[in-house]
């Protein structure tokens, strides 16, 4: 693909062939006559580079060969890194000469990169991940496991699920889970490993449990001793997800008391041995996980190419069942091989070439060499630059959630992502991504309202196979201490750093020479403030650091010239930063949650896109210059000057703005009126947050908005007294949540007639005075979702003809008056697409027989429904209000990055 600057086959070819052909150019050649010995080179490596395409599609090299392909691939690298250096001493010389160099060089890449809005629709893909979690085939096994944890023992009872990788044990524990979840008080799924870190587990762990722990650094044993304290007159239900040693169970066990309240745990594993010490060796509490039938793979694997069987034309039948019996029932098997066919469109050529790349394998015993086969026949059916971003993947450690918005950064940050024709690189990242899950390679987890997916995680089988891609092609270095760290027989490209809380960063580095790293990045916990010797990573591109616990010192990070993303997502003090950064002239993203200041330069640096830092830091004046900027998370407009606040409207490219702080009753400084003025002057902006405490009726939104969300918090919320009328004008607004201090039927109507509305979330802060009713005629043409915290469900009717495309319907309210008006809410059953109804019932010190009642009459309710929708209730003594922020991915306030939602606690208004 053309514009592609890095990929797995060419190394840094392509990206190193453009920046010759700039130092053919004619200012360039002006400064040592370096024309004619650079149109050599180029030539020269023109040539070896379609040698290279050509062998990347050769299933077997000879040594020779391949000796010859891995040495020009990393001289590829290296001659870059060298051409880079060259470029930038002599942008500073010229700079330093008041030549102009700079500022001539990037009009001329301006000139080459000129944008282009292009027309794009994003994939429905939310379908699909039914198929890719394998549900089919899944109900007689639930309903086994089910029976099995629901018999009348009410002691403590562990039950395993073991099988061979790819059978679905993990969707299998996850559709019992989802069913039974709601008769236990407390429950977790938690995720292990083949190399687990048990204290980051049990963190998990304690965190899905609403456990806090005494100290964020507190060892295993009191760790444990917390859990079973916190349990021990609980019925809990846990998950073990992917457990491989008895040792590890040996340690996760001693934190679930044996309180005989019937509290049940589920462990899934691929090993016999685990599954029976799980047991106590009752065998009678395992299941054995069995490959597909012949009905269910045939549905499976017709359904993913075909939409169903009998749509198979006849004369591809034959072919598709020798295929389909080669996968061996495995779900990941057939997903993947389906998912490869339906991207290429099933023609007879195709399945007889997938038919015979898989050989004589035989799916009665398909081994973990067969699996990888099949795998690995998908990979190689991607194009070069997916290859390549799909290998990428292999820097994230196992069952990681991967954040579509980060990953998308990071491949332009590496130059993996196409910008050819002028177009668009965050939308062409974009499509790569959805081309992967299209493709069944990565694992949906998180969707937006729109469909899309937001936050995605790796098969450990499909990750296995990506390691071993990546030490063929020598694309990543993966270091957490497992082994001796000896010196690699390659320079390390990319390295991935696995730290535990007994890890010596510096150590686990040993002989790696940093210096050729482009991307770094560190997962875990290690008391050593040193573990970035910045001065090492010469030509750094991508740096990201995770759960990393204690001060980090960046400031010699403002040497890193080629630095391009940066995200640091610690829990502990703070991130020390260079007070100038300007010479990180490439870089892109800037992510610092914990920044203990902002350097005083920020607002030079001409490609920034993307700025996330603490909600309590102030940005230096001058904000307007920042011309580049897309997202901005974290402006404070209690902290920024009024200048800075004007400035906003200078920068007409945002299109996603959260704004926390607060803004005075008086507001004798005129604020709000400022801010409005700016806001109208961003055309561009699709999203905008609000986390500014207090009242905001003042605040006045572009009507470009398609995204709209004010928050609540435990120290208070942003809120407006009421529906504001402005919201009629906004006829593009996908998603609105709002806090409303009351809400009264006649403003429910200023948004009912929004053309685009999918997703409306309402908080209600006061009591009713009055019935709310959602009035027919057609309201709400567009509203997929509705989430209402209400203090009494009663005080909410749907008339015939309303909301006719709601699918989910999500309530919050009080036991407290349920009474009053009756069982609600009423007429439910006119909703006629509704799936699925959540409740959150607070119980605000209501009896046992009082918070039943209302759910008994809440569920009649819904019961009324002629197409029997699937509920869901939920009971707290606190209102648990999950706000979840439809997201393009960008960052979300308050949050460490990579979560797109949170749980908040508050008292329930009554």
């Amino acid at each position: 693909m053309v514009g592609v600057m890095m990929s797995t086959s060419t190394g840094a070819m392509n990206s190193l062939l453009g920046k010759l052909t700039t130092l053919m150019g004619e200012e360039f050649a002006k400064l040592k006559n370096l024309r004619k010995e650079v149109k050599f080179i180029k030539d020269e490596l023109g040539s070896m580079k379609d040698t290279l395409e050509v062998l990347a599609d050769v299933d077997k090299l000879d040594p020779q060969t391949k000796s010859w392909r891995d040495t020009l691939r990393e001289m590829s690298y290296d001659i870059e890194d060298i051409i880079d250096d060259f470029m930038h001493h002599i942008g500073k010389k010229s700079e330093s000469e008041n030549q102009g160099f700079a500022k001539k060089t990037v009009r001329l890449l301006k000139k080459l990169r000129v944008r282009h809005q292009i027309a794009s629709r994003i994939k429905e893909i939310k379908e699909l991940v039914l198929e890719i979690t394998n549900l089919v085939g899944v109900e007689g096994p639930a309903e086994e496991l089910e029976n099995l944890l629901k018999d009348e023992n009410e002691k403590f009872k562990v039950v395993s699920i073991v099988g061979f990788g790819g059978l679905g044990k993990t969707t299998l524990a996850n559709v019992v889970y989802g069913k039974l979840k709601n008769s236990f008080s407390h429950c977790a799924f938690v995720p292990v490993s083949q190399k687990p870190d048990i204290t980051k587990l049990l963190h998990g762990l304690m965190s899905q449990l609403g456990c806090t722990p005494s100290s964020h650094h507190c060892g295993l044993n009191v760790m444990l001793d917390q859990l079973r304290e916190h349990l021990h007159n609980k019925r809990y239900l846990i998950i073990i997800d992917d457990l491989w040693g008895v040792s590890d169970w040996d340690i996760i066990k001693r934190a679930f008391p044996e309180n005989d309240l019937g509290s049940r745990a589920i462990v899934t594993t691929r090993v016999q041995e685990v599954a029976a010490a799980c047991c106590s060796n009752h065998h009678d509490y395992i299941l054995q996980m069995k490959p597909l039938n012949d009905k269910h793979s045939r549905r499976l694997f017709f359904g993913r190419i075909f939409g169903r069987e009998d749509a198979c034309p006849n004369t591809l039948r034959d072919v598709s069942v020798e295929i389909l019996q080669k996968c061996g029932g495995l779900p990941l098997a057939i997903i993947s091989i389906a998912g490869l066919l339906a991207s290429e469109g099933p023609n007879q050529e195709e399945l007889e070439h997938v038919r015979n790349s898989l050989g004589s394998m035989s799916g009665t015993k398909l081994t973990l060499q067969g699996m990888r086969q099949i795998l690995n026949l998908s990979y190689k059916d991607l194009p070069c630059h997916l290859k390549t971003c799909l290998l990428y993947l292999g820097m994230y450690p196992e069952d990681y959630t991967i954040k579509r918005s980060d990953l998308e950064r990071q491949w332009m940050a590496e130059g993996f992502v196409s910008k050819e024709n002028g177009q668009d690189m965050e939308k062409n990242a974009r499509n790569y991504f959805n081309e992967l899950v299209n493709r069944s390679l990565v694992q949906p987890v998180e969707f937006d309202s729109s469909g899309s997916v937001t936050e995605c995680k790796v098969h450990d089988m499909m990750l296995d196979l990506i390691l071993v891609k990546c030490a063929e092609e020598n694309f990543l270095t993966v270091v957490d201490g497992s082994q001796a760290n000896t010196a690699p027989e390659y320079k390390v490209r990319r390295l991935s750093v696995r730290l535990n809380d007994a890890s010596n960063g510096t150590l686990l580095l040993g002989k790696i020479s940093l210096s050729q790293v482009r991307s770094v990045m560190i997962f875990g916990r290690s008391e050593n403030q040193n573990i970035l010797p910045l001065s090492k990573f010469k030509f750094l591109r991508v740096l990201f650091i995770k759960d990393y616990p204690t001060s980090i010192d960046l400031t010699g990070m403002n040497e890193l010239y080629q630095l391009r993303y940066v995200q640091i997502d610690g829990s502990g003090d703070d991130v020390h930063l260079p007070t100038q950064i300007r010479g990180l002239q490439q870089l892109e993203t800037f992510d610092i949650w914990y920044c203990a200041s902002v350097p005083s330069d920020i607002v030079y640096l001409p490609h920034l896109l993307h700025l996330s830092i603490g909600r309590l830091r102030g940005l230096p004046d001058g904000i307007g210059k920042m011309k580049s900027l897309r997202s901005l998370c974290g402006f404070n407009l209690s902290v920024n000057s009024l200048d800075n606040i004007k400035g906003l409207g200078e920068m007409t490219n945002m299109r996603d703005l959260a704004l926390t702080g607060h803004i005075a009753y008086h507001d004798q400084d005129g604020i709000m009126d400022v801010l409005n003025s700016s806001l109208k002057k961003l055309g561009s902006l699709e999203f905008l947050r609000i986390y500014i405490h207090g009242c905001t009726d003042g605040l006045s939104p572009p009507c470009s908005l398609q995204r709209l969300a004010t928050m609540q918090f435990p120290w208070g919320d942003s809120y407006f007294s009421r529906v504001p009328n402005w919201p009629r004008e906004f006829h593009n607004l996908r998603v609105l949540q709002f806090i409303v201090d009351e809400l009264l039927t006649e403003d429910v109507g200023i948004v009912a007639d929004l053309p685009s509305l999918t997703d409306l979330d309402l908080h209600v802060r006061r009591p009713p005075k009055e019935m709310i009713v959602i009035y027919g005629r057609g309201t709400f043409p567009a509203l997929k979702q509705f989430t209402l915290s209400l203090s009494n469900a009663s005080y909410l009717t749907f008339q015939a003809g309303a909301m006719p495309m709601l699918q989910r319907f999500k309530i919050t309210f009080s036991v407290k008056g349920w009474k009053k008006n009756g069982a609600g809410p009423a007429g439910i059953e006119h909703l006629p697409a509704l799936e699925e109804v959540s409740a959150y019932i607070e119980h605000n010190q209501a009896t046992e027989s009082e918070w039943s009642s209302s759910e008994y009459a809440f569920r009649s309710a819904v019961e009324m429904h002629p197409g029997n929708p699937r509920i869901e209730v939920e009971h707290s003594n606190w209102m648990s209000m999950k706000i979840h922020v439809i997201t393009d991915g960008d960052g979300l306030l308050f949050l460490p990055a990579g979560r797109s939602s949170f749980t908040v606690f508050a008292p329930c208004a009554t």
